[in-house]
């Protein structure tokens, strides 16, 4: 007979949560290591009640069959920011543990739906139990239910489907059984992951059913290391021994295997320069011989003079965004061909190329040997490392304007570089920093860029900061980096951060406006139209009156942080010893130049421009778009 327990869906899952493991390298950890969220009336009876009752019989040491395991519970002020903040853990644990967020009905559930789009779109595991209306249907309309007269099986929850690696609505207690395993197995698919959520009609989380005990005993789920198919091996072998200019691009990928000592020592061996994209720079070091920086749209000039001659581009771990491909410009060689190295067989079949679907540390391991006494030849060596050489220098000028009156954002930057350790974790995303943090930042570790521009998230950096946070432990600084613009997009998770008794430094740069949205619009035609803040000029009717009075420094000291205010660039060293040694939150607010200037361009973006206009701006950049697409092309 097999032997039950009785409790409510809530209870239930709460309760198998805390027994899911996941294992990689014959390392077990806790699969799922919390929960955040906000309680309303779809879940405050539900599994709010059902963590209380953890914790308290956890507290109790009780024991017995009735026990359910405990997940701490952290308490969010945006459901938003609760899956930017489980992102972020996820990440930086290299997706081998996440958060679960649960939320209310309506409004509460809907925050998540961009959080979720940003984990599908970065890979990054995540779990979302957004509570839902009745299933009874009894009581309906219910508060917050949206109606569709033309159905009565859609809800909000529905704006999940194309958001989430994998969805489900859980209508009756036992339908929980295989919605958990399935959820489980894309939370520990290293190709296959992103958001997965679980809608959890409110009536359905109270309901009593009669579990099997089977059901909550521990599980161990194997993340998967596929290696390379011999007869693929060959073929990507061939290739790469055929080339004379290649040029390895390195993704999130090689960052999330764990891969950065085979890649080095691939390099290495081989002497093929390698370039990285945002999610994987750090993935090898930026004073090693083959390192070239970024690529694309906001890389470096000496990666990108290399892709543009590149004969054979050796793509690991990257899914080829259009700032990557610069929109399919960067690779300019008439007869590019591509071998493609990716756990994912969507991603490795890009561009035409010969797949190798593997993980890329394995990848890398087999291809070192199968590459055994080949190597590019000396001269090729050296021009990349004169390259990139060259292109270091333009960084030191980046990093040391000694800009007047107000300093460059790219100042900043560089004494961060300068003050990080290489265990630090700088965050950022959106705007125009992650395009100058692409070109100019000196990653010595994969740990030490956390830079999401997958989905280029504005509000991202604050929440995602603190599940960097509890994910590292209390040793290295992490260090956000915001801009006016983002900073004004999810201020209050600085109060989740301070009740939880974490310590992240926030650097504020203040210009006014969006840098980056900015300078794409003067150069698209439209002339910074509505990218500054200002009031509203009564004369014009316009948007360009006085600057908005708002005190940035003053709202991040209203939510609980520690304020320095820096007038200069010394002084911001300064302020951010003081931070470093503290063991507070704090703030380091800043003004900085909204002109810039930010690095030198090296490479284009395809932003359409509109064919006909009345505007000479619009027109005129309408005929350097036209020009510049000239080159664009699919790679086959």
């Amino acid at each position: 007979m097999t032997r039950t327990v009785r409790l409510t869906t809530a209870q239930a899952l709460v309760k198998f949560l805390a027994n899911q493991y996941s294992e990689r390298d014959g390392v077990e950890q806790r699969l799922v290591t919390g929960m955040l969220g906000i309680f309303g009336h779809g879940n405050v009876a539900g599994v709010g009640q059902a963590l209380l009752q953890a914790q308290v019989q956890s507290e109790e040491g009780a024991a017995g069959d009735d026990v359910l395991g405990e997940l701490p519970y952290l308490l969010s002020r945006n459901e938003q920011g609760a899956v930017h903040t489980a992102t972020g853990f996820a990440r930086a644990r290299g997706r081998l543990q996440t958060m679960a967020v649960t939320t209310s009905i309506g409004p509460g559930a809907t925050n998540m739906v961009t959080g979720a789009a940003l984990a599908t779109t970065n890979r990054i595991p995540v779990l979302l139990l957004p509570s839902d209306q009745f299933a009874s249907r009894v009581p309906d309309p219910v508060l917050q239910q949206l109606e569709d007269p033309g159905t009565l099986d859609v809800s909000v929850n529905d704006a999940f489907r194309p958001v989430s690696r994998f969805f489900d609505r859980v209508s009756r207690p036992e339908q929980l059984v295989p919605s958990l395993m399935n959820a489980m197995r894309v939370l520990t698919d290293p190709a296959d992951t992103g958001a997965v959520t679980v809608a959890l009609p409110q009536d359905v989380q109270a309901e009593a059913f009669d579990w099997p005990l089977a059901f909550f005993e521990r599980r161990v789920w194997h993340v998967a290391r596929p290696v390379p198919e011999p007869a693929a091996l060959a073929r990507a072998v061939e290739v790469i021994r055929s080339a004379r200019r290649p040029l390895v691009v390195a993704g999130g990928g090689v960052v999330y295997s764990g891969a950065s000592e085979e890649l080095r020592a691939f390099a290495s061996a081989t002497g093929i320069p390698v370039s990285d994209t945002h999610a994987g720079k750090g993935a090898i070091n930026w004073d090693h011989p083959s390192a070239v920086g970024g690529v694309g749209s906001t890389g470096s000039a000496a990666a990108n003079t290399l892709a543009r001659e590149a004969d054979v581009v050796i793509g690991i771990g990257t899914r080829y965004s259009d700032f990557t491909t610069a929109s399919h410009t960067a690779f300019g060689a008439e007869d590019v061909r591509f071998v493609n190295v990716n756990v994912l067989g969507f991603d490795a079949a890009k561009h035409g190329a010969t797949m190798l679907v593997a993980d890329a540390r394995e990848a890398l391991r087999a291809l070192t040997d199968a590459l055994a006494g080949w190597s590019v030849d000396d001269t090729y060596r050296q021009e990349a490392v004169d390259l990139d050489a060259a292109w270091q220098q333009v960084v030191d000028e980046c990093f040391h304007r000694d800009q007047t009156p107000l300093p460059a954002q790219t100042e900043v930057f560089g004494a961060l570089n300068e003050l990080m350790g290489p265990r630090d974790v700088l965050v950022n995303a959106a705007g125009s920093m992650p395009g100058d943090l692409q070109c100019l930042w000196r990653a010595s570790t994969p740990e030490q860029y956390h830079v999401e521009y997958a989905y280029s998230c504005m509000g991202y950096e604050i929440p995602a900061a603190l599940g960097v946070r509890l994910a590292v432990g209390d040793q290295p600084e992490v260090v956000a980096v915001v801009g006016d613009g983002t900073y004004q997009m999810l201020p209050m998770e600085i109060a989740t951060i301070v009740s939880e008794g974490a310590k992240v430094v926030i650097v504020l740069l203040d210009n006014h406006g969006f840098a980056s949205i900015g300078a794409l619009s003067e150069s698209r035609g439209s002339q910074r139209f509505g990218t500054r803040y200002r009031m509203r000029q009564a004369s014009t009717g316009r948007l360009d009156g006085d600057e908005v009075p708002f005190d940035l420094a003053a709202n991040a000291a209203s939510w609980g942080a520690d304020v320095l205010r820096c007038g200069s660039i010394a002084e911001f060293r300064e302020n951010y010893a003081r931070a470093a040694a503290s063991d507070r939150t704090t703030v380091l607010h800043i003004e900085t130049d909204l002109m810039g200037p930010n690095p030198p361009g090296t490479a284009w973006w395809d932003v359409p421009v509109p064919e006909v206009s009345t505007l000479r701006s619009t027109q005129q950049a309408f005929a350097e778009h036209v020009e510049a697409r000239k080159v664009q092309r699919f790679y086959l």
